[in-house]
């Protein structure tokens, strides 16, 4: 006899999308349908503090949520609040939100973490550094990091339409907050752009290009098309990639008339030169895919654009199962036709514990969603390794499961190795979140927790040493 659906671990069930009603929220009552599809309304009223909270939250939400929050913001929080509506309307999106089911909800989990969502254990690694990918250190030119052989990122702007609490960089995107002042830019958009164009036309050997931030969709569209006007004059260049988790966040900037237009002519030039522009999003939950994104990503398609994919990042509580990822993967596909194409480990930045997830899981997830989707759209779920890159999370060389070490090796030099060294032969490290280790790990943390915290600064004391010869090198270029 056949094996029936539910006989599978995983069963698939076409879902169409759905738009939630944000007028089941008391502040936007009496938002009409024109409004909420504007992005000057949706920029206009995105929740920054926890007073503009309150106001479209009524009293749907205990005081004891808010205390949570502030608590938060003040002692624990690298991100500052900022949500479009589109986003916290996708919180408890089936219903009028309660207390608990808004502190259950995956959305709010990563966008608006409270203080006891963090452990009290471990809330940073004993490694966790701020810029924990070292990009800063492979900077060639003031925002422009080259790390991988052929590939180089453009960081265009520090801002975003919407702040994750787990971003990956924190020390330089959005604003302060009481635990992390911001790195700031020293050069004006426009002389570093320009600086970033000079390296890629003098550097042949790169031939794509991620333009990040930030969001690109934080660049005024008039700019932002200039500067890949100019990527697609440069011979060498091949492959552009717009980074925007706006696409979901924020999709009202994607539908506008200017951008839909600019990214035709965009993608015109580029069809007839044969380069392919992408647009990369980043989606967590499947409940964040409404017909609003579905809408957006299909009119970027429609402009000519090469693919519209997503990397999200895999996030303890928010989509550390099998069944949260495939939901997630088939409503991008089957909903909005964006390819599911990374899921990241979340990094080693400072206060995310609660929400990486061990090496081990990892592995175990990827192996569970392989099998279900087609493999053109089965996303890889890697670790970003300091100092090396992207590796599928089952290329690890070595693991210590005891103590969640893992060590890694790599294929090509960064910017800042040289021919000669050992960068080719040696090994690399990656640390499990300590509570997930078993006790003996765990105690092996208690009691080396100091000496690893001292030996942490002095590398980090050397990096910024390192860095800021750098940039005084890039300064007088």
């Amino acid at each position: 006899m056949a094996l029936q659906p539910q006989d599978q671990p995983y069963e698939y069930r076409y879902r169409p999308l759905e738009e939630p009603d944000w007028t089941r929220l008391p502040g936007w009552r009496h938002v009409t349908k024109d409004e909420w599809e504007s992005v000057q309304w949706q920029r206009a009223h995105c929740v920054k503090n926890i007073k503009q909270l309150r106001e479209v939250m009524g009293d749907l939400l205990d005081d004891s949520f808010y205390a949570d929050l502030e608590r938060d913001q003040a002692e624990r929080a690298t991100m500052s609040m900022l949500v479009p509506p589109q986003m916290l309307n996708t919180m408890v999106p089936d219903r009028v939100p309660s207390t608990e089911a808004f502190y259950a909800d995956p959305v709010r989990k990563y966008m608006l973490p409270v203080f006891s969502d963090r452990r009290t254990d471990w809330p940073s690694h004993p490694l966790a550094t701020r810029d924990s990918l070292h990009e800063q250190e492979m900077w060639v030119a003031e925002g422009l990091t080259h790390r991988y052989p052929t590939k180089v990122l453009a960081e265009l702007v520090p801002t975003c339409p919407q702040y994750c609490g787990h971003c990956t960089r924190m020390d330089l995107v959005g604003n302060s907050t009481p635990q992390v002042t911001k790195l700031r830019f020293g050069s004006k958009p426009q002389s570093r752009w320009d600086a970033m164009l000079d390296y890629l036309r003098s550097h042949p050997q790169v031939r794509d290009v991620v333009v990040s931030g930030g969001d690109v969709a934080n660049v005024p569209w008039p700019r932002l098309e200039a500067f890949v006007r100019a990527l697609l004059d440069i011979e060498n260049i091949r492959d552009i990639r717009l980074a925007s988790k706006a696409l979901m966040g924020l999709p009202q900037h994607w539908l506008q008339d200017d951008v839909r237009a600019g990214m035709e002519r965009l993608a015109r030039i580029a069809n007839e030169r044969g380069v392919m522009i992408a647009i990369h999003t980043h989606v967590n939950t499947a409940q964040s895919v409404t017909p609003l994104v579905a809408k957006a990503a299909k009119a970027m398609l429609a402009t000519g654009i090469r693919d519209v994919r997503n990397q999200g990042v895999l996030l303890r509580g928010v989509n550390d199962s099998a069944q949260q990822l495939l939901d997630l993967c088939f409503a991008l596909l089957d909903g909005a036709t964006i390819t599911p194409y990374y899921f990241y480990m979340c990094d080693m930045i400072p206060f995310s514990e609660h929400w990486r997830v061990s090496l081990r899981q990892a592995q175990q997830l990827q192996h569970d969603i392989l099998g279900y989707l087609p493999g053109f759209a089965t996303p890889r779920i890697v670790c970003d390794v300091p100092y090396v890159g992207k590796r599928w999370v089952h290329q690890v060389a070595h693991y210590d499961t005891t103590l969640g070490i893992s060590y890694w090796k790599k294929n090509y030099r960064t910017g800042i190795e040289r021919p000669g060294d050992d960068a080719l032969d040696r090994t690399y490290e990656y640390y499990d979140p300590i509570d997930t280790l078993p006790p003996e790990g765990q105690a092996w943390w208690r009691e080396h927790a100091s000496r690893n915290l001292e030996e942490a600064g002095r590398r980090q004391a050397a990096a910024s040493r390192d860095a800021s010869r750098r940039q005084l090198a890039l300064d007088v270029r």
